[in-house]
Order: structure tokens, then C-alpha cells, then sequence
């Protein structure tokens, strides 16, 4: 037995698709083929901003092998979108909505080939002409706010997608309080999430006859609703099932082939196969948002901060996809894990003519991380403080109220995570109890200057603001005198994170039979209740108190001698409410993460490389349920990380992306791995997690950016606030600073 005499929890179990993944044998949605398979390819947008007047498609209707052209006049309903449906399927002539004739940005799709081969799918696309009028367009948010910018979308005025704002205290009266005051604009650039598989699918009539889509995504029912919605269906005439899922990170939460799979495949009678180049995949789906920040901190000669300022502007391209909700949490994360007595924000999710932005590992945090930590080690250094000082002096704790007027949810272990990382790391207490560190050893050669950085941070788990949110699990029990299978049904998405397996640990744990007695069911919206979106680090929060009350339940009725024995429970968390639209008073979530990192990089002054030496992340995981798949996550997260803080440059030009490749786009490899990564596990159990677990995979991401520009201050005197810290952005920057070898 574990600890507390627990049978499954806290220990290493080894993943149940392991074996599967790393023999290859796992079919991924595009190793996939079904007898007499047509294939689809998708003729994009050629303006960023364009009424589609006409479409001619008799050319590549002509063309041998083609099978069947589909455009906007096919789409019964013409529109989708995960939080709000606004974008159209298809864009141009004979759609049913009336902002269907027009494209609004180069990932928006005109029309839908399904031919014979791939190749012959792909020359008939080249084949289709298209007139466009063209329409004006915008592409900097702040110039679309203006009252002169073009308009992209009635239902948006102004340009405006969504805005919020904090007024809390008096701020105007504290800045005369402020002994200090210290000023930044921060700004963060898109990142490409990467996964190894493309976007790719199947669509086809199952043995019932229901249009059936395989295909890799983070949530089964949604992806679901928005083919029922689209294609005007009952939701039993259609079926999404996912096979193995190659990485998600967010980018898979809003549709990519689902519905013209399903479109085909319905009309067509027949199945339909797609799979996106990788050049296509960072073309056409969506990134993590850029976003601008202007803020203003002030703090008391002792080290309090009494007031915060601050303007967030998100890019959220031509349509809402989950910009709502990242700006929503961007709006609460930018005054950091601090009590703050005076505070006012005001953010706004602004529409362009860009790629379109979304979901991505941290959902709007690590930018809001990146402003809020920027100003506390600058205000560090302004005071002549420690800034592990000045963040205990400052941190949420048990009871704390947040700049939206209401306390935290109890379990605050942010103390404990600041002192835990920087014991861990280059700071020791000294005699007199305060926080000091030896200086750190430099290289010999003098291009070269090491430092250190440290940033914390939390992250909501769960949804937010409202958003309803749930779970669904059914637990049944097979056997005769003792149990001798469990059967359970959570349709929570396995997208590398290792969810499954923590299903199977939690159930067997609830149940209290052996692993290998649990099956489980999944992935497949006929066999599974919904259980939300594999997002927000909630999955093991979530579906684990489902499976628990699930499996409480089917307990009792084995216990009165009800064999078989089948339970299902839903599973719902305290309340969450919205932002008042004048105060940003509310209860935005139910539960936290909590995170802290220090780094040390070296920095090359004369060609500009950072180099990320060590990272220390210490994370309070509430209980850990599988610790070495917990360290898996601390690891990815912190890799990731470094990709967005230091090398992934995706550039947009007049809205089309200049570097779709991964030789142009560069992500980490094995070589830029820092040399330590060390994970400090901390279990400060909350309250309602499933046996104390809280959720932590995106908390891990959120501040290795922040730590990393103070480390670069720490080596070279000098502060960068631009993700990413790409070499020419480096050396720009020291050599306007008069840093350098002369």
C-alpha cells in the first residue's frame, strides 16, 4: 500500500497505452483507412479580408477523379464556434448566413474537395477560381479600437469581442501612498502548438448508420454539438470518437476537420478521409494570443504594493474561438498572485484581420504572469529588496481577497510554494531570516554572463466565470462473490497528458480491486456520458470526483446485493459567476494552482543566445495521484515554455504567416533542454480535489518567461520586456544599453 494506506494513489503507475505508443502500434486518426475512402482537401482564403462574389468550380469538377465540390450553399447552418458560433463553415455565395459570403482572414475556408486521391483532391483546390471583392482590413488591435478601424462583424462593435475591467479600492488616492512606482509595457507574441499529428480525420456511416467522425480532439460531446449544430442533425445520427490523440495544448478544442468531415460524409454516403499538412496545420488553426500590456505598480518603501494599473489588449483575429475566456483570465492574472489593495484594469479581446487566436497550456496566464512578475522584480530592484522578500511581503494566502472583491477558494498554499522553490534553488535564509543568495560563479569567457531569475504564479482550475461546468461518469460492477471487473465510462480526452491512466488509478483506488481489473471506456460520444474539455487542468479534478461519486454509488448497490451493479454520477464543483461589467466583482473559480520557478541562463552579449541552464520548478499538485507523470508534465511544461520565452518567433505579415514550417519555426529539440530541471513536488491537499488532487499541467508553463527575463536582467543589467527573447532581439537590446565587448 501507498501512503495513508491508500492501494493506487501516489504511486508510479506505468501508463496504460505505454506499450502501445512506443511500438507504434496505437493507430492515430490519420493511420485510419476504411474500404473504398475518399479523400478531402480544403481550399483556403486568398485575401485576408474579401467578399467572396463568385466561385467557379468547373474546372476542377472536370478534372477525372474528382467526386463532389462542396461550398457554403451546402452547410444547412452556416456557422460555428466553440464559445460563440460566428465563424462560417464555408465562405462565399449561397450561404445561409448572412456573414457567410465573407472572409475575414486567410485560415477561413471556401471550399471542400473530395476526390479519389489526395493528389487529385489537392490539383482540383488549385483548380477552383474565385472573385473577391475586396474589403478593408486591420491588423494591429490597437487600430482596430479606433472609431475610424473597418468593421469585421456587426454583432461586434467597435471591434470589441469582449472587455473587462477591475476597479477595486481607490487607486488614484494610493499612488500617493507609493514610495516607489515602476512602469512597463510588456508584450507576447503568438506561439504554434506544435503536436506532432496534424489536424487529420475520418468520416464515415457506422453500422447504425450515424455519421461518424474519428479524429483527434479535447472534447468528444462539443465537437459533437458543433457537427449537429452545422449540419442541422439530431445528436444521435452523429458519433465523434477519438483514437490516440498526437498532443493538444488547446489547439484542438475548436474545429478544424470536424464538420466537412461529417458534411462529406453525410451527403456522400461514403467515407471521407483528411490529413493537413504540417504547413497547413500552423496556416490554419489557431495560436496563443499576442498580447500588449501597459501597467503601473506602486509599493511603500517597506515593500506593500498599494496600487496596480493596467491595459490588456489581446489579438483575437476575426473571430471569438476561447478569446473571451483567455482575456478573462488575463484580466485576473495580470495583478499576480498578490493582495493588492488598489487595483484597476481594464482588457479587451480585439478583433483583426490575423490569424485567429485561442486556447493554448496556460489560456491567458503566462501573458498576465509575464506583465505581473516583470513589475515585481522590478520593483525588487527598485527597493533594494530580495524579491523573494518582496513576495512574501505581498503573496496570496489563505483568505486573501483577489482584485475582484471576493476570497480565494480555500487550500492557498502560495506561501509555501515561494519558500519551498527558493530553498530549493540559489536562496538560503541567513542568520537574521532573510533570503540571500552567493553570487554566482561566471564563465571564463567574457562574452558570456550568467544569472539568475525568479516568477510564481497561479491558475484557475476548471472553467471560469460561470461556465458551467461538470462531469459525468458511470461505474459498473461485475462479478460474483467479490468484484471481479469494473467498468468505467469518462469520456475525458487522453491527449498525452496521461488522464486514462489516473482514470484507471482513481477507479481502482474508489473501488478498491486491483489495476487490472478496470476497463475503461472512452472517447466515443456513444458509449459516454460528456465530460468536458480536456483544458483548464481539470481533468483529474473533474473526472476524478466523478468517478469517486460514481463508484460510492455502484459500491452501495453491490453492498445490497445488486449484481451487476452500474452507477452514474455527474459531478459538479461549487458555482463560479461572471465579471460585473463595472466592477469586475465576482467568484471566478473554485479552485487553484499554485507555482514557482527560479532559473539560471547564460547569455551570450556579443550574438545574443540565452541559454537556459537549470530550472527549479516547485508545484503544489494538492496530492499527487501519479508523481512520475506529474514530473513528465513539470518537464514538458518547463520545455515548452522555453520555446515561447526564447526561440518561437511565428511572424504575421498583413495577416498571412510567414514561416509555416518547423525549419522556420523553430521549437526546442532535445539540445536545448535545460541541464536540470528539478521538480518539487508539494501536496498541500485542497479541499474538494478527488483525495486532495488538484489540477497542475498548464502551471508549470505559466512563469519560466518571466524568471527568464529576470535572469537576463541578473547577467546583464538589462530588462527585456518582448517575448521572445530571440538573439537579434537580445543584442538589440543590451547594445541600446551600451552592453557588449568593444
Amino acid at each position: 500500500m501507498s501512503r495513508n494506506g491508500q492501494l493506487h494513489i501516489g504511486k508510479n503507475i506505468r501508463r496504460i497505452d505505454a506499450l502501445g505508443k512506443v511500438t507504434g502500434e496505437t493507430p492515430y486518426p490519420g493511420d485510419i483507412d476504411l474500404e473504398g475512402q475518399l479523400w478531402m482537401k480544403l481550399r483556403f482564403s486568398d485575401r485576408a479580408h474579401a467578399r467572396v462574389v463568385a466561385l467557379d468550380t468547373s474546372a476542377a469538377e472536370a478534372l477525372p477523379g474528382v467526386v463532389r465540390i462542396f461550398t457554403a450553399a451546402d452547410v444547412p447552418n452556416n456557422e460555428y464556434g466553440l464559445v460563440t458560433k460566428d465563424q462560417p463553415v464555408l465562405c462565399g455565395p449561397g450561404s445561409r448566413n448572412p456573414d457567410g459570403e465573407i472572409v475575414r482572414c486567410y485560415a477561413d475556408c471556401i471550399a471542400v474537395v473530395v476526390a479519389e486521391s489526395e493528389a487529385i483532391a489537392a490539383e482540383a483546390c488549385r483548380l477552383i477560381q474565385v472573385t473577391y471583392e475586396d474589403l478593408p482590413a486591420v491588423f494591429d488591435p490597437e487600430e482596430a479600437m479606433r472609431p475610424d478601424a473597418p468593421q469585421l462583424m456587426p454583432r461586434y462593435p467597435g471591434n470589441i469581442i469582449a472587455r473587462y475591467r477591475i476597479r477595486h479600492g481607490d487607486v488614484e488616492s494610493a499612488w500617493a501612498q507609493a514610495d516607489v512606482i515602476v512602469e512597463g509595457t510588456y508584450q507576447t507574441g503568438y506561439q504554434e502548438h506544435a503536436y506532432l499529428q496534424p489536424e487529420a480525420g475520418l468520416g464515415y456511416i457506422d453500422e447504425q448508420g450515424r455519421v461518424t467522425v474519428l479524429v483527434a480532439g479535447q472534447w468528444t460531446h462539443e465537437d459533437q454539438e458543433q457537427i449537429c449544430h452545422a449540419l442541422d442533425l439530431p445528436p444521435e445520427q452523429v458519433r465523434v470518437i477519438y483514437p490516440a490523440i498526437g498532443g493538444a495544448f488547446g489547439g484542438r478544442e475548436d474545429m478544424s476537420v470536424q464538420i466537412v468531415l461529417a458534411l462529406a460524409a453525410h451527403a456522400l454516403q461514403r467515407p471521407v478521409k483528411i490529413i493537413w499538412s504540417r504547413e497547413e496545420s500552423i496556416l490554419y488553426h489557431h495560436k496563443r494570443h499576442p498580447i500588449t500590456i501597459k501597467t503601473r505598480w506602486g509599493a511603500t518603501r517597506a515593500g506593500k504594493v498599494v496600487a496596480v494599473e493596467a491595459e490588456v489588449i489581446g489579438d483575437a483575429g476575426p473571430y471569438a474561438y476561447t478569446s473571451p475566456k483567455v482575456l478573462g483570465n488575463a484580466n485576473l492574472m495580470v495583478t499576480g498572485p498578490y493582495e493588492i489593495p488598489n487595483v484597476r484594469v481594464d482588457t479587451y479581446a480585439v478583433a483583426t484581420n490575423n490569424i485567429p487566436t485561442g486556447a493554448f497550456r496556460g489560456f491567458g496566464a503566462p501573458q498576465g504572469c509575464f506583465a505581473a512578475e516583470g513589475q515585481m522584480n522590478r520593483l525588487a530592484e527598485a527597493l533594494g529588496m530580495d524579491p523573494i522578500r518582496l513576495r512574501e511581503l505581498n503573496t496570496i494566502r489563505e483568505g486573501s481577497i483577489l482584485s475582484v472583491g471576493t476570497p480565494l477558494p480555500k487550500g492557498v498554499s502560495m506561501p509555501q510554494v515561494i519558500e519551498a522553490c527558493a530553498r530549493e534553488s540559489f536562496w538560503t535564509r541567513g542568520p537574521d531570516g532573510r533570503w540571500e543568495h552567493p553570487p554566482l560563479p561566471q564563465p571564463e569567457n567574457p562574452a558570456l554572463r550568467r544569472g539568475i531569475g525568479f516568477a510564481c504564479g497561479y491558475k484557475n482550475i476548471g472553467y471560469s466565470f460561470g461556465f458551467p461546468e461538470q462531469n459525468w461518469a458511470t461505474v459498473e460492477l461485475y462479478g460474483g462473490s467479490e468484484i471481479e471487473q469494473v467498468i468505467v465510462r469518462q469520456g475525458g480526452a487522453e491527449v498525452g497528458q496521461g488522464a486514462h491512466t489516473v482514470f484507471v488509478q482513481m477507479a481502482a483506488e474508489a473501488v478498491g480491486v486491483p489495476l487490472e481489473r478496470v476497463q475503461l471506456i472512452t472517447h466515443d460520444t456513444a458509449e459516454t456520458q460528456t465530460a468536458g474539455s480536456a483544458s483548464a487542468s481539470r481533468l483529474t479534478f473533474m473526472a476524478g470526483n466523478a468517478i469517486k461519486g460514481a463508484a460510492e454509488r455502484a459500491l452501495e448497490l453491490w453492498r445490497n446485493e445488486e449484481r451487476p451493479a452500474k452507477a452514474t454520477f455527474q459531478y459538479r464543483p461549487p458555482k463560479t459567476t461572471p465579471y460585473d461589467p463595472m466592477t469586475g466583482k465576482s467568484e471566478p473559480n473554485f479552485a487553484y494552482g499554485y507555482v514557482a520557478q527560479a532559473v539560471e541562463v547564460e547569455v551570450d552579449i556579443e550574438l545574443g543566445f540565452v541559454r537556459v541552464l537549470r530550472v527549479i520548478s516547485a508545484n503544489d499538485v494538492g496530492h499527487a495521484i501519479n508523481p512520475a507523470m506529474i514530473q513528465g508534465q513539470i518537464e514538458g511544461a518547463v520545455v515548452q515554455a522555453l520555446g515561447y520565452a526564447v526561440m518561437e518567433n511565428l511572424i504575421s505579415e498583413q495577416g498571412r504567416i510567414r514561416n509555416p514550417h518547423l525549419s522556420t519555426y523553430l521549437i526546442p529539440t532535445v539540445l536545448d533542454v535545460p541541464i536540470e530541471v528539478k521538480s518539487v513536488i508539494l501536496e498541500y491537499a485542497d479541499p474538494i480535489g478527488p483525495w486532495g488532487a488538484r489540477g497542475m499541467a498548464e502551471m508549470p508553463f505559466i512563469p519560466l518567461a518571466p524568471a527568464i527575463a529576470a535572469a537576463v536582467h541578473d547577467a546583464t543589467g538589462v530588462w527585456i520586456d518582448k517575448l521572445p527573447l530571440t538573439p537579434d532581439r537580445v543584442v538589440a537590446a543590451l547594445r541600446e544599453q551600451g552592453v557588449g565587448l568593444f
